[in-house]
């Protein structure tokens, strides 16, 4: 008898311990379910517009960089809407409008946005923008301004303030995010705009070695513009081929022949028209290496498909 009630009292307290387990099991994914459901509820929408005040003329820019975000709705309070994550707007009369944005479905924040009627804009044509459109966190990007000007101010989106002065402009950002870039300058009755899109640097596609063989670096590289023009991914292969193999020369020269001749340009606007183009073929890509080993020229044959 004594060593039944033993036993039993040992199922009995291994009974207890699972019931113990059971609780402190469920209590632990009740704080874990509470812990996400606080975080995700604090989560606050990172947007703005460049200007709340403008005129009829004028672009209305917006952007958000929002963490974690991958759908967006901006309504613009005259029926028009965007599913952009940053963007330009230009409304069509004047007056007080609502901006609203959804982010995921769930966040929400309103601007006041007040359009004013025209002004002259006789001379904001003739200041243009040029670089690339796209980069990388950690690398220098360089814009360069097109047109008659003596003051130019460049606001990289990312401060908050003027970042550089001059017709040319260098920065680097430290954090991936689609960006919208102003440059103002003397001749120009309201900023000039542009967008750039900063992604993480690449770090696990495959390289090769620059001393494994010309031919291993021309197909590299045709294999590259290829997959640019068949619409893959711009950054990753663009970057690559720049990092790589250009010194990060994004003007190094390019030229491209196909049946309608030869075209020089630099290297950013080859690969840009690349991705505007439809079924273009590379034929065969010529690499002029500097003694530094960098490329210095880029020859590609191409041909259309037809």
């Amino acid at each position: 008898m004594e060593g039944t009630t033993k036993h039993k009292a040992v199922q009995t307290d291994n009974r207890n311990r699972i019931y113990l387990y059971i609780i402190l099991a469920v209590l632990l994914l009740a704080v874990v379910f509470l812990l996400i459901k606080l975080l995700m509820g604090n989560r606050e929408i990172n947007a703005h517009l460049l200007r709340n005040e403008i005129f009829l003329n004028e672009n209305l820019v917006y952007t958000d960089n929002t963490p974690g975000s991958s759908e967006w709705k901006w309504e613009f309070g005259d029926g028009s809407k965007s599913k952009e994550q940053s963007g330009y707007y230009r409304f069509r009369e004047s007056g007080t409008y609502l901006v609203r944005l959804t982010v995921d479905g769930k966040l929400q924040q309103q601007f006041a946005v007040v359009v004013k009627d025209t002004v002259p804009m006789a001379l904001t044509d003739s200041i243009r923008i040029s670089g690339p459109t796209a980069g990388v966190t950690g690398m220098q990007l360089r814009l360069e301004a097109e047109g008659e000007a003596n003051i130019f101010e460049w606001s990289f989106g990312e401060t908050g303030r003027v970042d550089a002065k001059g017709r040319n402009a260098y920065y680097t950002y430290r954090s991936p995010g689609r960006y919208t870039v102003s440059l103002q300058t003397d001749k120009s009755p309201v900023p000039v705009y542009t967008v750039l899109t900063i992604t993480e640097p690449l770090t696990d596609i495959g390289l090769v070695d620059p001393n494994a063989g010309g031919q291993a670096l021309m197909d590299d590289f045709k294999t590259r513009l290829q997959a640019i023009a068949n619409g893959a991914n711009f950054n990753t292969h663009y970057y690559y081929l720049v990092r790589k193999y250009l010194c990060n020369g994004e003007k190094t020269t390019a030229q491209a022949q196909d049946e309608t001749g030869k075209k020089n340009t630099d290297f950013y606007s080859y690969c840009i028209g690349l991705t505007f183009s439809k079924n273009v073929v590379i034929d065969e890509v010529s690499l002029t290496l500097s003694p530094s080993k960098c490329v210095s020229l880029v020859q590609v044959k191409q041909h259309r498909r037809q």
